[in-house]
């Protein structure tokens, strides 16, 4: 008896669902993550138990490396423009619209005033490098009259409250910077009436211990 073929019929698969859900999938995480700037140099922060977390916004980072070099940034463009405008004018610096456009676009600042034009006027592929040998001093510079003399950090902490009041600071330190470097930055602060500020950590569980 002969066999009975039986004709198999095509199999289609409307994907057009699965394909707005993945889109859209897409979607949202593209609008809600955040994405952190490139540091200049590489932090490992110690750990703690404490869960408090830093907030995404209205933040002026602070980056302490382990050889003490300070470097600063905010999550804000607009905050950004406004600070420089002030301390380089406290400076009596004019950038050009090229220098400007270098300072913004750069992930963080941490070049002393002395130096700043000159560092903006490196290209943009060596900044990067260039950048890992300086940090912020934080010894004191003559005042205007009539005020106390600040440091270029505190001067930049001030600008950046001026600018946006609501900033929080965030300190982000290597867990091998010399406590003597930490412990100035510190009182700096607290000499400017900072005294609330976040230290960034690595969580680490009590049971990890």
């Amino acid at each position: 008896m002969g066999k009975v073929k039986i004709k198999k019929a095509d199999v289609w698969i409307d994907m057009t669902p699965m394909s707005d859900v993945m889109v859209l999938l897409l979607t949202f995480f593209m609008l809600t993550s955040t994405f952190t700037k490139s540091e200049p140099v590489k932090v490992e922060t110690p750990g703690s138990v404490s869960e408090i977390k830093v907030p995404d916004k209205n933040v002026l980072n602070v980056l302490v490396g382990n050889d003490g070099k300070i470097f600063m940034n905010m999550d804000k463009v607009s905050d950004v423009q406004v600070v420089l405008d002030d301390v380089t004018g406290q400076f009596g610096i004019s950038l050009t619209a090229a220098q400007r456009a270098k300072f913004l676009d750069d992930p963080m600042w941490g070049v002393p005033m002395s130096e700043l034009e000159g560092y903006l006027n490196l290209s943009k592929s060596d900044m990067p490098e260039a950048i890992k040998k300086y940090g912020i001093p934080t010894d004191s510079v003559p005042g205007k009259e009539g005020e106390a003399a600040m440091s270029e950090f505190q001067l930049w902490v001030k600008a950046a409250h001026q600018a946006n009041p609501e900033a929080k600071i965030a300190i982000k330190a290597d867990v091998k910077t010399p406590y003597k470097v930490v412990k100035k930055l510190m009182s700096e602060l607290q000499d400017m009436n900072e005294n609330r500020y976040y230290l960034i950590t690595q969580y680490k569980k009590a049971e990890d211990e």
